[in-house]
């Protein structure tokens, strides 16, 4: 696979965005606490990522 950088960070934003739904998803039907803390932790580090990614997709489409 022989991707441009602006594809890799289409790509990698889209699999930042689904693994913040499945986390926070996954927090929500969970009884145990310490669970849920665990997956809203890594839903908020994942949107992080996304952000970091969108503005380097919003800086390519500058470009």
């Amino acid at each position: 696979m022989n991707l441009g950088p602006k594809d890799m960070i289409t790509k990698k934003l889209l699999d930042a965005q689904e693994m913040v739904r499945d986390y926070e998803m996954f927090s929500k039907h969970t009884e145990d606490n310490e669970l849920a803390r665990m997956f809203k932790n890594f839903a908020e580090e994942s949107g992080l990522q996304a952000q970091e990614l969108q503005r380097m997709a919003d800086r390519y489409r500058r470009d």
